[in-house]
């Protein structure tokens, strides 16, 4: 008992210590110095599934010093990769690539582990587990249309087929788009689609179960499912009328009824899920109406911000799950007949899972003390196991000053050769951890890490550190110095921390200066110097204040500023904590901010930040802008112009302008314009040079050489420009060498033996002095060749004669005047002239795609054979001619063209079952070269034209004769004719359809037993062995049926119907003379009283200001007579010999009504006919139409 207390104290005594154990250093210099036992830095992941289609890449890489060796085990014997020539390990690596090209992948399955080693200690991988994807078909099975009643529940189950691993599940229909889910219909975890009751709208054939595996992404779909919903009592009403009322489906139309569940089944059920992993719980119910479905925690409340609702809450999802997520839930469902509960009993067990993080490598110096923890936790609880260099601790040599205690090592005293890696194994039935961390020990004398000499800024009363990174073992102890070194700093105002880093918590100015961090332990000593610097803080001296100020007025706000004069400022200005608007009214300098011609918008916080790359100030000033105070007289002018022009601060190139501004007649100055004349080569043509803003009466002016320039200046503000200012004196720039070359410079060829350069050449301005002139320079490209020069003055383009064809040439054009010359010219590119092409395409080949579309193909010629800037390729085709006898002959030659290096290119447009010739060049810039040899191919046969012609002949009363022309079209050989035919009713809807199929040297047929007097639609296509064509149409009409033709004839030349007729023109002659008398004594019609007392629908008052019937009128549409009928080969005209009513006196439409009387309309002629009440039409009363209308009453 006493030796466990000694053991607990020494473990407590060890674990202080190893917070001060040494940390191996970041820095990759001391990093390849150091011996190092091996670290696995990258390894593939524990289960490693694979692509078969893809060779397999296992991962192992480690660090250390040397450089670690690799071997591997497989299904726990040692893996032998020299015997398997399909097993491949990458140089300075231990991955694994294995290529699957000769051996199947399922052959590589299995577990495998990495080992790397070096003198110093052996890393072990975890286990990776490999194995094969799979994405499996869905065995073939025949699935029953599923025909249920409307109401009930129903599950379409998808049983996907185990993939590896498992597949993704959605239900979507032949058209690839997802099935609508809701409340009603949604798909389960299992991927099953339910529904809580049918509706008549989801009766479709296209419910299709799709599985998608990620990992080899391809989807494989479950043969369709067809439901058919029924309304059972609709059916029962429909088929008892066919059979004699029997009731065939004597089942009751299902009522409404309270939630049951689909799933899960019971009033409760459990579930399992490891910590750290989705909890997804699934309620699904059935009932009518829908049930709503919700979720409560019975022993506690759902957690925060972790738990979401999916598939319209059927589904409870809880990501990263933990302890507190165990216990019970209550799903429910409901409706209005009532509601039912299920519970789930959740348990959260847990894999194992490191407490305080994986083992930490363990740096010590001989001698030294230190701990290595794995501390990890599961449920159930973990088993722990060490092994050291990979093989059981237990087993590995014996080692004093090693003591295992559970999940610790504890090493005391520990000696050179004692380095080791060490594996912590943490396990239990739901997975497991494995962790390497090596003891390494060394013996290095101390170094400091910092850079020497690093100079440190901090700016005055605020916190300073200075930095001594360090590393030895043993660990090195730490010790400043300032300046001459009279004592360490270790006490107020300095604070020294472990990591080296001395600390001024309040540096002055008297803290700058040489600091010295001296590294010491047994081994040695090590110096480093650095150097602090404390600067005056950055403080605002005169911040900006709060203006009030008119619309369209200026105003200035200032902010003048102290800093440090080592340091750089930056000044910013901001509007409302934003960055300004990008507005020319807002001009920013070094210490202030103006805002000319202020608007409403302006108004705001504007704030002045001064940075420096230590510290930062800042002040800010409120903005409010007032309406200007009216004044009436006020009078808008242009300003005057700028007085009193002065040249000062006069350089070769730059000279400073200054004016005084004239009146701005209340209108203030937006900018100032100066213009410039160069006497020297413009005289009395002014050019404008700048612009600076109103509030600015200087200008620095930068100035070209050799120009005499005289400067004005010119003033605007909303009315306009001012008349410019007198012109100041001459103020002349000394001549100097080009300060710029030619741009544009180009390089072409116009004969196939010649290169012309050419440049966009300099103004005079650009000249820079007199005499100016161009070196022109050129020499061959990928060619050791000097530069051949030439210089040219008066001229942009120079021709070189005599150069091999379509060459590339370097270029260079440099200006040069009196003065030197300009600077070296950057090089251009150009090429010598063209020539034709040399050579055709070689390779010409063709294929026939369909009998429209063909593609050729040739190979490219060689670009020394081109002779010019490729520009493409040209195909040349024409048509020979038809291979059908019938076809005319053609000669038409078409052209496509091919950009750039194509070598192969569609042929559309062809005719089909036609002999073609084609052949191919290439051309650039020239033309086109030579031709390749001409080739010929022959198109397939298409889908002809429609037949050329339609006539309908010798039409009787049940037979009609049809004769037709052969298509113009025929694109192969006519096979047949196929001809289709339908009656048309009067009211143009189509009877049943007949079909004849007619042989192809066929041009008539009389088709028999045809109802008389009925009109008939005809469809005639012809048809190849490639198909059907389109086809042509025609519409005939049986004649009518002699009897009764000549019957109605016979009516129209009764007698009585003569004299009939007569009565009503001579009763209508009677009231119009009536009508005449009545008007000319200008007093009342006589009966007048009588008719306005008249009730007779039929009848109707005559008008009294026009001598018409009341409610007719002229402007109405005319209509038929009541009662009317036509013939069947539909309405009679009238033609020119057609007696009508209308063509005797002024009389309107007429038309008699039903039982037998004449109802006329009596006005004067007019472009329109007058309506009767009666059916419409568009015909004008006859004496035909008036016998029809007759014999509905004989």
């Amino acid at each position: 008992m006493m030796e466990r207390r000694m053991d607990t104290a020494l473990l407590v005594l060890l674990m202080g210590h190893l917070a001060a154990a040494l940390e191996v250093p970041l820095d990759p210099k001391v990093l390849e110095e150091l011996p190092q036992p091996p670290t696995i830095t990258h390894q593939s992941p524990k289960d490693y599934i694979i692509d078969p289609r893809e060779n397999i890449v296992i991962h192992c890489d480690a660090k250390g010093k040397p450089h670690p060796s690799f071997s591997w085990t497989r299904n726990g014997t040692h893996f032998d990769i020299d015997e398997d020539a399909n097993v491949v390990m990458r140089p300075h690596s231990g991955t694994l690539v294995v290529d699957i090209s000769r051996e199947k992948a399922d052959h590589y399955e299995g577990v495998y582990q990495c080992t790397a080693r070096n003198k110093h200690g052996t890393a072990v991988s975890h286990n990776i587990v490999i194995r094969q994807s799979r994405s499996p078909l869905w065995s073939k099975e025949r699935i029953k249309p599923i025909v249920v009643q409307e109401g009930v529940s129903l599950v379409l189950p998808c049983r996907p087929p185990a993939g590896l691993p498992p597949p993704i599940i959605f239900w979507m229909d032949n058209n690839f788009q997802r099935l609508p889910q809701s409340s009603r219909v949604s798909q389960s975890l299992n991927g099953d689609l339910y529904f809580s009751n049918v509706l008549r709208e989801d009766s479709r054939n296209d419910y299709i179960c799709y599985a998608r595996f990620p990992h080899t992404q391809t989807i494989q779909q479950k043969q369709p499912i067809t439901v058919k919903v029924l309304n059972l009592e609709a059916i029962n009403d429909t088929m008892a009328a066919f059979y004699n009322d029997t009731d065939l489906f004597s089942e009751d139309p299902v009522d409404e009824r309270k939630p049951t569940f689909l799933i899960p089944s019971g009033s409760s059920s459990s579930q399992t899920v490891l910590r750290g992993q989705v909890l997804e719980l699934e309620c699904i119910a059935e009932g009518l109406p829908t049930p709503e479905i919700y979720w409560t925690k019975v022993s506690g409340d759902l957690p925060a911000q972790r738990w979401s609702f999916l598939y319209y809450k059927k589904n409870l999802r809880i990501v990263n799950a933990s302890a507190s997520d165990a216990g019970d839930y209550r799903c429910g469902a409901k409706n209005k007949l009532g509601s039912v509960h299920h519970t789930i009993h959740v348990s959260v067990k847990a894999s194992p899972y490191w407490i305080s993080g994986a083992p930490r490598n363990l740096v010590l110096a001989p001698g030294e003390n230190g701990v290595l923890t794995c501390r990890a936790s599961g449920t159930p609880k973990p088993s722990i196991t060490w092994l050291m260099n990979g093989i059981p601790i237990e087993n590995s040599p014996k080692d004093l000053s090693r003591k295992v205690e559970d999940d610790t090592i504890i090493f005391t005293d520990i000696q050179m050769g004692s380095s080791a890696v060490y594996q912590c194994n943490v396990s239990n039935g739901h997975g497991y951890l494995m962790a390497n961390a090596f003891v390494n020990v060394l013996s290095e004398p101390p170094r400091v890490l910092t850079p020497a000499d690093k100079v440190y800024q901090v700016i005055k009363n605020h916190r300073a550190r200075i930095d001594c990174a360090f590393f030895g073992s043993p660990i090195p102890k730490i010790t400043w110095f300032k300046d001459s070194r009279s004592s360490t700093l270790d006490g107020d105002p300095y604070i020294q921390h472990d990591n080296g880093t001395l600390e001024i918590h309040t540096a002055q100015a008297r803290n700058s200066g040489k600091y010295t961090c001296a590294a010491r332990n047994m081994l040695g000593i090590f110096e480093n110097h650095v150097y602090l610097e404390v600067k005056e803080p950055t403080r605002i001296l005169k911040q900006p204040e709060y203006k009030v100020v008119q619309r369209g007025r200026s105003v200035v706000f200032e902010c003048k500023v102290k800093h440090d004069p080592t340091l750089v400022p930056t000044m910013t200005w901001l509007k409302d904590d934003g960055e300004l608007p990008d507005d020319e009214r807002l001009i920013v300098d070094s210490d202030s901010l103006t805002i000319t011609d202020v608007t409403e918008s302006d108004g705001g916080v504007y704030t002045c930040v001064m940075n420096t790359t230590l510290d930062h100030d800042s002040a800010s000033a409120e903005l409010t802008v007032v309406e200007a105070t009216p004044t009436p007289a006020v009078v808008y002018e242009r300003p005057d112009p700028p007085t009193d022009l002065e040249l000062t601060d006069q350089k070769k190139r730059s000279v400073q302008l200054t004016w005084t501004p004239g009146d701005e007649h209340n209108s203030p100055i937006q900018k100032f314009l100066i213009q410039y004349d160069d006497s020297l080569h413009h005289r009395g043509h002014w050019h404008n040079l700048t612009e600076v803003p109103g509030t600015r009466t200087t200008a620095h002016l930068k100035l070209s050489p050799y120009v005499h320039h005289t400067f004005r200046v010119l003033a605007l503000n909303a009315m306009g420009f001012s008349r410019p200012s007198f012109p100041s004196r001459m103020f002349k720039t000394e001549p100097a060498a080009p300060d710029e070359n030619p741009k544009d410079v180009e390089g072409f060829g116009t004969e196939h033996d010649n290169l012309v350069i050419s440049w966009k050449p300099l103004t005079g301005l650009q000249s820079n002095g007199p005499g100016l002139r161009y070196r022109v320079m050129w020499r061959q490209k990928a060619v050791e060749s000097d530069w051949s020069t030439v210089t040219v003055s008066n001229n942009s383009r120079f021709v070189v004669s005599g150069t091999p064809t379509f060459v590339p040439y370097e270029l260079k054009v440099q200006a040069v005047n009196d003065h030197g010359v300009g600077p070296e010219p950057d090089i251009a590119h150009g090429y010598s002239g063209e020539d034709l092409p040399v050579a055709a395409p070689e390779n010409v080949q063709l294929v026939v795609l369909n009998s429209t579309l063909a593609e050729v193909h040739w190979d490219p010629v060689p670009h020394k054979l081109i002779r010019g800037h490729l520009k493409g390729y040209k195909v040349y085709y024409w048509k020979e001619r038809s291979l059908h006898k019938h076809n005319p002959f053609h000669m038409e030659k078409l052209i496509l063209m091919f950009s750039g290096n194509h070598s192969h290119g569609m042929v559309p447009g062809l005719h089909p079952f036609s002999l073609y010739s084609f052949n191919v060049r290439v051309y650039n810039g020239k033309g086109e070269g030579p031709v390749s040899p001409t080739q010929q191919f022959e198109t397939p046969e298409g889908v002809p034209g429609a037949p050329t012609s339609l006539i309908v002949t010798n039409s009787n009363l049940d037979t009609l004769t049809l004769e037709w022309s052969p298509p113009h079209d025929r694109k192969g050989r006519i096979t047949g004719y196929t001809l289709k035919y339908q009656p048309v009713n009067n009211s143009n809807e189509l009877g049943p359809v007949e079909e004849l199929a007619l042989l192809a040297n066929e041009t008539s047929v009389t088709l028999p037993n045809l109802k008389y007097s009925t009109r008939y639609k005809f469809y005639l296509n012809a048809k190849t062995v490639k198909g059907e064509g389109p086809v042509i149409s025609q519409e005939a009409v049986t004649i009518v049926d002699e009897a009764v033709a000549s019957r109605q004839v016979d009516i129209a030349t009764q007698g009585w119907f003569i004299g009939l007729m007569c009565a009503i023109a001579l009763l209508i002659l009677i009231l119009l003379i009536i009508c005449f008398i009545q008007r000319n004594k200008g007093g009342k019609y006589p009966v007048k009283e009588k008719e306005d007392a008249h009730t007779d629908p039929e009848f109707q008052p005559m008008k009294e200001d026009d001598c018409t019937f009341g409610e007719y009128s002229d402007n109405e549409d005319h209509k038929p007579l009541k009662g009317s009928r036509t013939p069947s080969n539909g309405t009679v005209k009238r033609d020119d010999s057609d007696d009508s009513l209308v063509d005797y006196g002024e009389g309107g439409d007429g038309q008699f009504n039903e039982d037998g009387s004449f109802i006329g309309q009596y006005s004067g002629k007019s472009g329109s006919r007058d309506t009767a009440v009666g059916h419409e039409s568009s015909e004008a009363p006859s004496p035909i139409n008036a016998m029809n209308s007759l014999n509905s009453f004989v």
